[in-house]
C-alpha cells in the first residue's frame, strides 16, 4: 500500500504540512485552538458598551445579541468552530445561562438541521466545559 493519501483534500493537506515543515518547523505543530486562546473574553461591561443597549437604551442587551449571533452561526451550518466557542464564552460572561445557550442552538435545528445543531452543541459544550463554575 502507498503512503500517499487517495483523497485530493488529504493530498493537499499533506502537501501543505510538508511545505510548512520545510519553511518553518514551528508551523508543523500549529494549533488553531492555541491561536483562539489568544483572544480573551470581554468583560460584560465592555460588551454592553460596544454591543449592548448603552447607545440604544431600548435596544437589545449584549446577552440577547450574543444568543442571536449563536443562532446565526448555527444556521450557517456550525462551521465556524472558533467563532461559536468564542460567542458561547462571551454569552456566559454577558449573563446567559447554559440552558439558554442550549435552547438558542436547539431552536435552530428547525432551520439549520440536526447535524448543524449537533455540531454547534458539541462546540458549545467544549466552551462551557472551560467554565465549570457557571450556572446550569
Amino acid at each position: 500500500m502507498s503512503d500517499t493519501p487517495q483523497n485530493p483534500f488529504e493530498q493537499m493537506l499533506k502537501q501543505a504540512q510538508e511545505m510548512a515543515k520545510a519553511m518553518n518547523p514551528g508551523l508543523e505543530n500549529f494549533s488553531p485552538k492555541g491561536f483562539e486562546a489568544l483572544w480573551p473574553t470581554m468583560p460584560k461591561e465592555v460588551m454592553e458598551m460596544m454591543f449592548g443597549n448603552t447607545v440604544n437604551k431600548d435596544g437589545l442587551d449584549a446577552k440577547t445579541r450574543l444568543l442571536l449571533t449563536l443562532a446565526g452561526l448555527t444556521c450557517q451550518g456550525a462551521q465556524a468552530d472558533a467563532a461559536i466557542r468564542q460567542t458561547v464564552r462571551h454569552a456566559l460572561e454577558a449573563g446567559a445561562k447554559k440552558q439558554e445557550i442550549v435552547e438558542a442552538i436547539g431552536q435552530m435545528s428547525v432551520f439549520a438541521g440536526i447535524p448543524a445543531m449537533t455540531r454547534a452543541l458539541e462546540l458549545a459544550q467544549e466552551a462551557m466545559g472551560e467554565n465549570k463554575d457557571e450556572d446550569q
